[in-house]
């Protein structure tokens, strides 16, 4: 049997954006082995084992092999053509705008696992031509893109490959061990040279346990200890007062702001102790190159804008930038690369109503003028993502919604759709992706033939502009017409494909480790840091502003639901079975009885969740954690920890609160 070997890469959601070799067999062409390629110094020849059992995805019974279409309301579905079920959507989006108007159609996507070619070209051309509402993305990161553009603008933090010269590496509500793994022997190296390591997570996570300092902070409290901080270096005289003057506005504003918090103040508020917050204080200010990994879990509270401004403020603060391996990394995707995703969409951006993903049980159940009648949801599970889980699901279910999913698996979205459409996964399709943590750019081919019927966004959307009518002379409609129309609209665009033919991977044109305030600056239209930004100031209704914790006496316990080693969001969760308990410290088990194992019921005014028990020291006291991501068969009543979820958004960004929900647990 003879086999073949090709070079992809990894888009799914996480920072390193691994280089992958793909082993396949030359006579089926039916994938045999996947595993880290050497095109990129972050993958190393290593990658996660998500992806390394990626076969077991590919090929899981639950794959969508071919169209479906639901025979009636509350019944099965049939499988259907390509052709049919095209059809039906395309007649199904031509009543509705012409009975509504295009904003009724809205798409719900996110993209997290996608690139240009996925989220750009007939797929975002096919809702603009439409005039359909517009998806804002807002289950993640929408609030850290707003902090992080207010502040520096698109400005890359620190390279990861520079975190070996680092001496002190804060990691802030990120947790690499499952997030990231690339990054974990990089600290290792930089603990190994001397460099300390704190962290910053109401969990002890793996490199919670091995640092030098762990501060278990409430969750919501980080702007209470990131604004202390401020005022500490301010008051002992350890901030950069030459740096700031040279390169900061707001400076002034900003310490008067975070006088309002002493240590012992945040100390309290966060749950943490004093002495070991001081100590976090002088280490940060001692240690030089010092390097802040923020994560997106500092945004998923009501005061989480703030705070993510407030942790990427605190380098400006102590001037930690300018030498290799100083200041922060949060999302490296604005590095600037010369080109991008709109040449390949050819079509304007469209100025139509924006909805709230994270508001979709609300969106559906009150939108008017008009009422949307038409959900298209890709590249995203709602039922498994979204807050207000029950509320989504009867939404979903209505009889006056017309549901359209494209999907790899038959996820619980899927499973309440109207039609279903099968999706290629990222194996199967060509995909042009920059990273958000490692700086480099692939333009990925597909390494598979599609299984099944099943058809990539490209195909799917450059079909459905033909049927209604919306296709134009010259539009861009394969993968390679896309590719070629993005590199072609700069002079860049021809460098970086040069580059990519002769490589395989390229990085921006300032280099893939560039030193903030060397080579990189901020894009502000000042080009400085805008420390207390007059836009986001006015959005947060007052930036730093800290808004207390939402717990009370009947639900006193704070449920995070992070992520899992073994999943990406919600993508996977039909491959681990069995029941997922929620995490609780001893102290707050004691108090209701429950020992490890038992059967609990989680509740409060939203829903509740059925699952076991495991009592452990992994979270702090106060605090329950039950995985994000989570199917129905997770659980023993088909509730996830979105059921939980309240719609309330952040300070910043129409940010979803997952961590702000507050729940009662008590013996089932």
């Amino acid at each position: 049997m003879g086999t073949h070997v090709a070079h992809t890469a990894c888009p799914l959601d996480c920072p390193d954006t691994c280089d992958l070799t793909v082993e396949t067999d030359a006579s089926t062409g039916k994938l045999l082995r996947i595993d880290g390629g050497d095109r990129s110094p972050i993958t190393d020849g290593f990658i996660c084992s998500k992806v390394r059992h990626m076969g077991r995805y590919v090929y899981a019974p639950d794959r969508v092999l071919h169209p479906l279409i639901r025979e009636a309301r509350g019944g099965g579905f049939r499988r259907a053509s390509w052709d049919e079920a095209l059809d039906v959507v395309a007649g199904r989006i031509a009543a509705v705008r012409a009975r509504s108007g295009g904003e009724a159609i809205f798409p719900y996507h996110y993209g997290g696992s996608n690139g240009w070619i996925s989220e750009g070209g007939p797929t975002e051309r096919l809702f603009r031509r439409l005039g359909a509402s517009r998806c804002l993305r807002t289950l993640c990161a929408a609030a850290t893109s707003a902090a992080t553009r207010g502040l520096y603008g698109q400005m890359p933090g620190v390279a990861l490959e520079d975190y070996p010269h680092a001496r002190l590496i804060v990691l802030w509500g990120v947790n690499p061990s499952a997030t990231g793994i690339h990054l974990v022997p990089l600290i290792d190296r930089a603990i190994a040279a001397g460099a300390k390591l704190v962290v910053v997570d109401p969990r002890r996570t793996p490199l919670a346990k091995r640092a030098d300092l762990h501060l278990a902070v409430k969750p919501g409290a980080d702007l209470a200890v990131a604004l202390a901080m401020i005022a500490a270096l301010f008051e002992r005289g350890r901030a950069d007062e030459d740096f700031l003057a040279k390169y900061a506005t707001g400076a002034a504003e900003l310490r008067r702001r975070a006088a309002r918090w002493t240590l012992a103040t945040a100390a309290r508020e966060a749950g943490i102790a004093l002495a070991d917050l001081d100590s976090f204080v002088s280490l940060y200010a001692d240690s030089s190159p010092a390097v802040i990994r923020a994560g997106w879990g500092i945004e998923r509270n009501r005061n989480g804008g703030s705070a993510v401004a407030a942790v990427l403020a605190l380098p400006a603060v102590a001037g930690k930038f300018g030498v290799r391996g100083g200041g922060y990394t949060l999302s490296n995707g604005d590095a600037r690369w010369g080109v991008s995703a709109e040449p390949g969409i050819a079509e304007p951006p469209t100025q139509t109503r924006g909805l709230n993903m994270s508001h979709l049980a609300r969106v559906l159940a009150e939108t008017t003028d008009p009422a949307v009648e038409l959900l298209f949801v890709y590249n995203a599970n709602p039922v498994a993502t979204a807050p207000n889980q029950n509320g989504v699901r009867a939404a979903l279910a209505r009889d006056d919604l017309f549901v359209v999913v494209h999907e790899q698996t038959m996820t619980e979205t899927a499973q309440l759709a109207d039609v279903v459409l099968p999706a290629t996964t990222f194996l199967e399709h060509r995909e042009i992706r920059r990273g958000y943590g490692a700086m480099r750019l692939y333009d990925a081919p597909a390494v598979l033939a599609p299984v099944g019927e099943a058809r990539s966004n490209t195909q799917l959307f450059a079909a459905l502009l033909d049927r209604l009518g919306l296709s134009r002379p010259g539009d861009p409609n394969s993968d390679e017409e896309v590719a070629r129309a993005i590199y072609a609209s700069s002079p860049r665009g021809v460098a970086l494909r040069a580059e990519l033919d002769q490589h395989g991977v390229a990085a921006p044109p300032a280099g893939d480790r560039p030193i903030p305030f060397v080579e990189v600056f901020p894009d502000t239209p000042d080009g400085k840091i805008q420390l207390v930004p007059e836009a986001l100031d006015r959005e947060a209704g007052g930036l730093y502003e800290y808004k207390a914790d939402p717990g009370s006496a009947r639900f006193p316990l704070a449920l995070i639901s992070p992520a899992l080693s073994s999943q990406i969001s919600a993508t996977f969760g039909n491959l681990r079975r069995g029941i997922v308990p929620i995490e609780m410290h001893a102290h707050d088990a004691s108090a209701r009885g429950i020992v490890d194992g038992d059967q609990v019921r989680v509740w409060n005014e939203l829903g509740e969740v059925h699952t076991s028990a495991r009592v452990s020291a992994s979270v702090c006291p106060g605090v329950v954690s039950l995985a994000k991501g989570l199917w129905g068969h997770h659980t023993n009543n088909g509730s996830t920890a979105n059921a939980l979820i309240s719609e309330a958004a952040a300070d910043l960004g129409g940010q979803a609160t997952y961590n702000d929900a507050r729940v009662q647990i008590e013996r089932a």
